[in-house]
């Protein structure tokens, strides 16, 4: 018989984020579980116009979680593409037990290089509806029946993502964002600001977060041009848009990407906190990790009505929901005014008590050692 492991010893994923992009539930949940695995985090590739050659690059960020960037020449169809990140993949497990891996998808693409092996176990954590974000491949959809047929375990990043595909798989779990209390809490102690925020002068309302096809750039720019006296804090990258699209006043200040470790000493300076995304098809099923982020650094927060900020963020009061500039005005007025936030927080902090990525790593860590003992037909022992 063989000597299944109740954990394997490697997990293979296959990302559409890049690790140093922005860090986020991808780099919470590796980061965990490298402390029982080596982590192979595999990004989709980088084309080298004057390169004439495929290869890997490997880079480490911690004892067992190296990052594998694919490195192809400039100009290559699709079937060449394929082709190639076949035989890299190949590459890294020819002189491997493919018993000691889990394949860890975040995007069904990789299944067209990958679909031919059987690791250990396949876990598709489905943090995002890709196919509703803008240039999504039309294949997609097509490769998510796949992912979902071959997977072992599905984990979906919010309620509303769950509710959507939880008939598409037997074994689905939702995992909501979670967070790390005491990193965000921080702010709330924190007395200095950083170089570029600490001599902007006025109320500051911010958002942290990747600036894209999600963002309300209208909805920015009707507050802004409403309270010039308020100043604006928008922090991240810009992607997938026009930068010369987004509003430009004197009170709004884009302070570009800041790292994970940087971000409780820019919300220690702000006032309120904004979640201005669009309601459309890429927002639909989305759970800003921001949420809670944000309440953990005791910064009120208004958001437009995503169904996962909604519930359960603003049916227990938690969150302001507003629909449109009006709506956001009138409660940053009312927050900016207000100075009995302790009952508030007390209610924050009560809410938080359980939620934690610690918390969500041991839930999946748990579910990953019953698959791979449900398939192989082995109880644990308790």
């Amino acid at each position: 018989m063989k000597n299944i492991s109740p954990f394997p010893l490697n997990i293979l994923c296959f990302s559409h984020l890049r690790w140093d992009f922005v860090y986020q539930r991808p780099q919470h949940l590796l980061t965990r579980f490298a402390q029982n695995c080596k982590v192979l985090f595999f990004e989709e590739p980088v084309f080298d116009v004057n390169e004439g050659k495929s290869f890997l690059s490997y880079s480490q960020r911690q004892v067992d979680v190296w990052v594998i960037v694919p490195h192809l020449p400039g100009g290559l169809n699709k079937s060449s593409i394929t082709s190639i990140l076949t035989e890299l993949v190949d590459s890294i497990l020819s002189n491997e037990k493919m018993e000691t891996f889990a394949f860890w998808y975040y995007t069904p693409m990789a299944l067209e290089f990958t679909s031919k092996y059987t690791p250990a176990l396949t876990v598709y954590d489905c943090m995002d509806e890709l196919s509703a974000f803008k240039f999504a491949p039309e294949e997609l959809k097509s490769l998510e029946k796949k992912l979902m047929a071959k997977a072992d375990l599905v984990f979906t990043g919010g309620q509303s993502l769950y509710e959507a595909k939880k008939t598409q798989h037997a074994n689905i779990y939702p995992f909501p964002s979670s967070i790390e209390k005491e990193h965000f809490a921080s702010a709330r102690t924190l007395k200095s600001e950083p170089e570029d925020q600490i001599n902007i002068k006025g109320p500051k309302i911010g958002f942290y977060g990747v600036i894209d096809e999600r963002f309300d750039i209208n909805l920015i720019d009707q507050i802004a041009e409403a309270r010039p006296e308020w100043q604006i804090i928008l922090i991240g990258p810009v992607v997938k848009i026009d930068p010369a699209t987004l509003p430009r006043h004197a009170n709004i200040h884009y302070l570009g990407s800041k790292t994970y470790n940087e971000l409780p000493a820019y919300l220690s300076g702000w006032d309120v906190s904004m979640i201005p995304f669009l309601l459309n098809d890429s927002t639909r099923f989305i759970s800003p990790t921001k949420t809670p982020e944000y309440l953990a650094a005791g910064i009120p927060v208004v958001s437009t009505a995503i169904r996962d900020v909604v519930h359960p963020y603003g049916v227990n009061k938690l969150v302001h929901i507003g629909s449109n500039a009006s709506d956001f005005i009138r409660v940053i007025d009312l927050e900016l005014k207000s100075k009995k936030k302790s009952s508030w927080l007390v209610s924050v902090d009560h809410f938080l008590a359980n939620n934690s990525w610690d918390i969500t790593y041991s839930s999946m860590h748990l579910l990953i050692q019953n698959a791979i003992m449900s398939k192989n037909k082995i109880s644990i022992a308790s």
